[in-house]
């Protein structure tokens, strides 16, 4: 029993099993132990903080009052039902998007189980790269997005390969509803193109749309899903219409230097850049994909299921390649179809074991680097958040108002419930120390210049981490 249990451990199958669980233990793991990071992954747990705690269900909130028009509050609302289901922490606003994503590896693996392929080797390759397993359970827009996509591009493959019509055509309408929900018109952008191209390829497809895709109901259905929140949102927060749909999508493109970003300067990147945080946060899945579609590019034409894969993972590419505001994260929704292809080609590799370690390579390098920070006692000095600090002067309990200087981090805001408020400028900071005898400022270093000499002489240095210091007044 004991030799037929080690001759199944070390088939494929049987890796790839315990491969899948052990990365998504790992990751869930990552999930409870790592505090909310600074800047945008707090920032995003805190717009869903104060919607649970306001019970603001329609336009999420930055701070309380002030509302986030930059976008839908799909992952908002995923991260708000967490904290009514866990209370509130960074598990609660993480676990959504780890179980989507693990919904997502479900979905594939039911779909390449079907074409012959072992059910857990989608999971593998999706955790094994850097983008997707860092997706795994953080606080992000982009989650629900690439499941929008994923779900939309998938169904519309299932239903137009159908024999008749099915249920996939409704689940690509739901999708597109839900992707409107996620980041807007942009689910639009990073799919309809490519299938666009992909049917132009045999003009046989487009007639099959009209028989296979129940068009008039499937746009019902998603206007269904998206039309009522824009429409709430609008009136509860007018000016959001024009900000969300002119601003972000028309102006911040066409018009040199936009200056009506209300969120912060956006980064800007060299162009073509999209294609060098593909290469890096797709490693090293899509070097080999890449390769093996060189070597196969005469034949991509004429496989349906090869050149609709290939068009999904270029299109994205493709249309970021001449913007220069863009982050790695872009390069998402490109993950499933890399892992697709690199499914198809699967077989094609005799040394399966070099693909293993080739794939387990970034997990094993953040394995190192994570449980050398906690053996060092150096967590939570080198996390980019404010977590450790405020815990250990007991903000929650203690009477001492909180102060930022210049600008708060969310993490303060997240872990300090609300309580952290913001002082601009000397003057201000002057009344703060005639009206509290006692308070908390914190500052990020490269500030603390800035704070007025006779203002910093009055306090103690409490504590502090790589990025961030917070001060006691005397």
């Amino acid at each position: 029993m004991l030799k037929t249990f080690l001759e199944k451990f070390k088939s494929n199958n049987y890796i790839l099993f315990f491969s899948v669980i052990v990365l998504i233990l790992f990751r869930l793991l990552l999930t409870a132990s790592i505090p909310l990071l600074d800047k945008t992954e707090a920032r995003y747990a805190e717009i869903a903080r104060i919607m649970w705690e306001t019970n603001q269900w329609i336009v999420p909130e930055t701070d309380y009052g002030v509302p986030f028009w930059a976008k839908p509050p799909l992952s908002t609302w995923t991260s708000a039902i967490g904290f009514l289901i866990f209370g509130v922490s960074a598990f609660a606003a993480r676990f959504p998007s780890l179980l989507i994503n693990v919904l997502i590896i479900i979905l594939c693996g039911k779909l390449v189980e079907k074409k012959g392929a072992s059910f857990y080797l989608p999971g593998f390759i999706l955790l094994t790269m850097p983008e997707f397993l860092i997706h795994t359970g953080v606080v992000s827009t982009d989650t629900t997005l690439l499941f929008c996509v994923t779900l939309m591009m998938i169904s519309f493959w299932k239903a137009i390969n159908s024999e008749k019509r099915n249920y996939w055509n409704y689940l690509f309408f739901i999708g597109l509803g839900l992707g409107f929900l996620a980041k807007g018109p942009l689910i639009m952008v990073l799919t309809f193109p490519p299938l666009f191209v992909w049917c132009c390829l045999d003009w046989n497809r487009f007639k099959l749309l009209f028989s296979k895709f129940a068009i008039f109901i499937g746009i019902l259905i998603t206007a269904i899903i998206a039309i009522p929140w824009y429409y709430f949102a609008e009136q509860q927060s007018p000016g959001f219409l024009n900000y969300f749909i002119v601003g972000e999508h028309y102006k911040r493109f066409v018009e040199s230097g936009w200056k009506g970003d209300l969120y912060g300067k956006p980064k800007t990147q060299p162009i073509g850049m999209i294609w060098a945080f593909m290469l890096a946060f797709g490693f090293p899945w899509v070097q080999i994909v890449f390769y093996k579609l060189w070597k196969n590019r005469k034949n991509i034409l004429h496989n349906s299921w090869i050149s609709f894969l290939v068009l999904w993972l270029l299109w994205t590419p493709v249309f970021f390649t001449m913007s220069k505001n863009i982050l790695h994260t872009y390069m998402l929704p490109v993950t499933v179809p890399i892992m697709l292809l690199m499914v198809h080609y699967w077989e094609d590799f005799k040394s399966k074991k070099v693909l293993f370690r080739l794939g387990l390579f970034f997990p094993a390098v953040i394995f190192v680097f994570y449980f050398g920070f906690v053996a060092t006692g150096n967590l939570d000095y080198k996390m980019n958040s404010d977590k450790y600090m405020l815990e250990r002067l007991d903000i929650q309990n203690q009477n001492i108002p909180l102060y930022y200087w210049h600008e708060k981090n969310y993490s303060g805001q997240f872990y300090s419930n609300g309580k952290a408020q913001l002082v601009k400028n000397e003057q201000e900071l002057d009344s703060v120390s005639k009206i509290h005898p006692k308070f908390f400022l914190v500052t990020l270093k490269k500030a603390q210049h800035s704070i007025p000499e006779k203002q910093l002489s009055k306090m103690i240095l409490k504590d502090e981490n790589y990025k961030t210091a917070i001060f006691i007044s005397k």
